[in-house]
């Protein structure tokens, strides 16, 4: 299977400023800032240099410069080592280059409700389990207590499991 190349069919050149929301067909690469929502039926790219202030809608996304807005991508988010993202991500494929910086929260497209059932049921069998050694323990210590009382005032050597009575 051959490897689609993009085609980009507007470019936001470096020191240009778009206020306002941008909608393209196509694919954009964006080197200038966009102080807006940028809606693409393809793929964003923001260059090293490029900055946008709002969120972004399309197919698949290349970051190299700043984004400060959540991100709802279907197919693939891609962070390169000089991208710094300030929002949320809904993706079904990430990729975080070492030196990148995101800070929100990332949503891979799972469903969260069948996790939530998942722990509470881990979570009641865990309070089970806990529950049953408590009592285990307090019946040994229990156990431990009568037969102290028995023994009257001896003391117990846990290496040679001797009785020693002090006189």
């Amino acid at each position: 299977m051959k490897k689609r190349e993009t085609q980009i069919s507007t470019i936001i050149g470096m020191g240009a400023v778009c206020d306002g929301d941008f909608a393209s067909d196509g694919a954009v690469r964006i080197d200038g800032t966009v102080n807006g929502n940028v809606t693409v039926t393809d793929t964003v790219i923001v260059g090293a240099s490029g900055c946008i202030h709002g969120d972004i809608n399309s197919r698949k996304v290349v970051i190299g410069g700043e984004v400060y807005g959540n991100l709802n991508v279907p197919e693939k988010v891609e962070l390169t080592s000089t991208a710094r993202v300030i929002g949320d991500l809904t993706t079904s494929a990430l990729v975080i280059d070492e030196k990148a910086v995101f800070q929100g929260r990332c949503d891979m497209n799972q469903d969260v409700s069948k996790k939530v059932k998942l722990n509470n049921k881990a979570v009641k069998a865990m309070k089970k389990s806990a529950k049953s050694a408590i009592v285990e323990a307090l019946r040994e210590v229990g156990e431990g207590t009568e037969e102290g009382s028995r023994e009257n005032a001896g003391d117990t050597d846990p290496a040679a499991g001797e009785t020693t009575t002090s006189e």
